[in-house]
């Protein structure tokens, strides 16, 4: 036992080690208020000084605990309901399997029908535009208090439930990076609750209200904010439908429930994601028709390449032998897994990552070229995938060894063809 201890304490360090745990939970916060604030002056310039965050009139409201707090509990219920099937998750580490319930899409359509029924008795959903500061101040608030719930009970529960990188001693980078792998009440999973249900329905909504705010202002929606709404939306319900292909993902399987994850699936995900739309309602863009099905078709393209990879990736995982890709080639290795050489993952290591970044820049594209603060998800979503790539190559490296150096030799290629 003292030796594990002592291996988990000797675990490398990953977003700055300590340095990071202290700077990223007090810079990101101020990053989404900037933002949201920078999208609703004139301008809308990244590089305004004094930096334009709301007022403090502007980050509170009574109305905003009662609606958060309202629809995590919506979705709690929602999560609990018998609906879809379950699903087990990958062997832990003492040989059990957690189950989970496959129902978000479920959740997301119970959730959009309740909002259209509140929108046909009156509910003013433009308001989300003017909520937009508070609602984020009281979600970040919430992820701060729930992280630190969450870094508590870490301490009652067994060695061989926590994250393997989540155990270092260093308290100020546990609580950030997650200290337990899959923090449960009962059979209720906390990570996995988080991962796609209140934050990232949450995103559609408020995207919609943005939608209604828009045509409250100007007498219709702008052909640019129903593709923004169309685009995201058809992210999250694929998202949502192909809810089971996230149990196999680093989030789940490697990485504890900590600050990190907390903030990035209640405030991160709603508040940057929905960035294009704000920037829409104060700076409405006129797009040709043209214009619009040039944007269409790229985001078509990078649809097809995310779904048909992660597919393909997510057949083989479950059945190798399935017509589908039992032809495809493939490299052996010690694991007795075998790693994809060929189909899409034979073209470059994570196509899933350069159909994500080609949708994202589909969805900036309504916004026009006069500002950058719509291409910020951009920028930062190829950060941040060219960043995981690399803790995907660490990781690949440890756990096939050899094989993962035969494989990146015949896929050189990490996103983008030719070029990284």
């Amino acid at each position: 036992m003292k030796r594990a201890d002592k291996s988990s304490h000797t675990v490398e360090r990953e977003f700055g080690g300590t340095l990071g745990a202290v700077c990223i939970p007090v810079f990101l916060p101020l990053t989404v208020l900037f933002l949201i604030g920078v999208s609703r002056t004139p301008s809308a310039s990244l590089f305004q000084w004094p930096p334009p965050f709301p007022s403090s009139e502007q980050l509170w409201h009574p109305l905003v605990p009662v609606l958060l707090l309202g629809w995590i509990g919506l979705h709690a219920l929602l999560y609990l309901l018998p609906l879809g099937k379950m699903s087990e998750g990958l062997e832990l580490k003492n040989k059990t399997r957690l189950k989970y319930p496959i129902n978000g899409f479920h959740a997301m359509c119970i959730s959009v029908g309740l909002i259209l029924l509140l929108l046909k008795l009156g509910a003013p959903l433009g308001r989300l535009f003017e909520l937009l500061p508070p609602l984020a101040v009281c979600a970040i608030v919430l992820s701060f208090f729930f992280s630190v719930f969450l870094y508590a009970r870490s301490f009652s529960v067994p060695s061989d439930a926590l994250a393997p990188g989540g155990n270092t001693g260093n308290h100020l980078y546990d609580f950030f990076i997650g200290r337990e792998l899959n923090p449960r009440i009962q059979d209720f999973d906390l990570k996995y609750f988080c991962e796609l249900r209140p934050g990232l329905i949450g995103w559609v909504v408020i995207n919609l209200g943005l939608l209604m705010k828009e045509a409250e202002l100007q007498g219709s929606p702008s052909l640019a904010m129903v593709l923004v709404n169309g685009f995201q939306l058809l992210y999250v319900g694929d998202a949502l439908w192909n809810e089971e292909a996230v149990l196999s993902t680093m989030d789940i399987v490697h990485d504890g429930f900590g600050f990190m994850l907390v903030f990035g699936d209640l405030v991160w995900v709603p508040f940057t994601y929905s960035l294009q739309a704000a920037f829409l309602v104060v700076h409405p863009q006129s797009l040709s028709w043209f214009g619009a099905a040039v944007i269409i078709a790229l985001n078509g393209i990078g649809y097809y390449i995310f779904r048909s990879s992660n597919s393909q990736k997510n057949q083989f995982r479950r059945d190798p032998n399935h017509p589908k890709v039992s032809k495809l080639k493939t490299i052996p290795t010690a694991s007795g897994k075998k790693l994809l050489v060929s189909g899409w993952w034979g073209f470059v290591r994570h196509p899933n990552y350069l159909g994500d970044l080609l949708m994202a820049l589909a969805w900036s594209l309504p916004c026009g070229f006069s500002n950058l603060l719509p291409y910020f998800y951009v920028i930062y979503f190829t950060i941040l995938l060219i960043h995981r790539e690399a803790r995907d190559d660490r990781q690949c490296k440890i756990k096939y060894g050899a094989s993962w150096d035969s494989y990146c030799k015949q896929v050189p290629y990490r996103i983008f063809p030719y070029i990284y």
